[in-house]
């Protein structure tokens, strides 16, 4: 059994072939999938934070709005550039958001990835500290978010405070109760996997991570995935991890789908580089009639070692037929992959 849900983006373009033409719609459409998908029994409702760019960003009055519509299905992030964050304040927005939903907010943090902008972060008043990479201040962001999410009490109250105060230390307010247990982070390696585990998180492995050995896509995830997980019990946590991994996956139904998918083009992993430094593996799509789509995500080793599947859809095409996508594979591929 896995839990299925799906990841936006959030595009939006005011061109004429663009289903999503303005900010408004992709907010106000993406609300309209969650509640679409919780119909058809998916169970998370996932969104892509990036700045500067006709994509979704500011994710905490979406989540919230998502939480207000819907009451079953999960509602979270992949990723938050944790680089542009104030993790007080972040805290603060989270836990509003996680309490409007009645607590079934998952939140995958990162330190991020290459942005539309230079250094960005630096627009919205964060630099690193002396010695210190931006991808170090990232996870420095991340490790305070972590800290204030346990509701401990660490201001010293005002002596002479506008309204009563509890005894003691005061926290931030609202805060949620096991907010914490629901953090995930979003890792592109080996060894960031491992720094999540130490840190209590749960894992998100997307379609892109570092090329450490040169192998299949899908073989080096597994890998990372079996690394993260000895980390995990080596730090002695005690609850059980959850690890998810995303894909494009679309089965061929009708003519439409074949228009839109059914050319090919995604079926091999690419290799690139995201900056001079990181070579990196991109992963394959997958687009074909469902008996074929079933046999080739059996070989899939990263979806079959991860608890969770996110899918990538094609927000820019409408409301209707992404839940058209996401049902497809609820009806025609999970039951037939012990999924469902």
């Amino acid at each position: 059994m896995k839990k299925i849900g799906f990841l936006s983006f959030g595009h939006w373009t005011p061109s004429p072939q663009s289903g999503t033409r303005t900010a408004a719609d992709a907010l106000l459409q993406s609300v309209d999938l969650a509640v679409a998908a919780e119909e058809l029994g998916a169970d998370g409702a996932y969104v892509r934070v990036h700045h500067f760019a006709r994509q979704l960003a500011s994710p905490f009055p979406l989540l919230a709005a998502m939480g207000a519509k819907t009451s079953r299905i999960e509602l979270g992030t992949a990723v938050i550039d944790m680089r542009y964050e104030n993790p007080l304040y972040m805290a603060e927005d989270a836990g509003a958001a996680d309490l409007i939903s009645g607590g079934r907010l998952q939140l995958g943090l990162s330190r991020g990835s290459p942005e539309q902008v230079i250094d960005g972060w630096r627009h919205f008043g964060y630099a690193p500290a002396e010695g210190e990479t931006d991808a170090e201040m990232g996870r420095r962001h991340a490790e305070v978010f972590l800290e204030v999410l346990r509701g401990q009490g660490f201001a010293r109250p005002n002596p002479r405070p506008m309204f009563p105060n509890p005894p003691g230390l005061l926290r931030l307010e609202p805060h949620s109760e096991g907010l914490r247990e629901r953090i995930w982070w979003g890792s592109g390696s080996n060894a960031t996997a491992v720094w999540a585990a130490r840190h209590g998180m749960n894992l998100q492995s997307s379609t892109l991570k570092d090329d450490e050995t040169g192998e299949p896509f899908h073989i080096q995830q597994a890998r990372q995935i079996r690394v993260y997980r000895d980390a995990w019990k080596e730090a002695g946590h005690d609850r059980a991890p959850r690890v998810s991994v995303s894909r494009s996956i679309f089965p061929l139904l009708d003519d439409r789908d074949r228009a839109y998918f059914g050319h090919g083009g995604s079926e091999q992993d690419q290799v690139g580089f995201i900056d001079e430094k990181t070579r990196a593996i991109f992963g394959r799509g997958y687009a074909a009639e469902p008996e074929l789509l079933i046999r080739e995500l059996r070989t899939d080793e990263a979806i079959a070692e991860a608890d969770t599947l996110l899918l990538t859809i094609p927000n820019q095409l409408g409301v209707a037929y992404c839940a058209h996508v996401i049902e497809g594979i609820l009806k025609y591929v999970a039951p037939e992959l012990g999924w469902r």
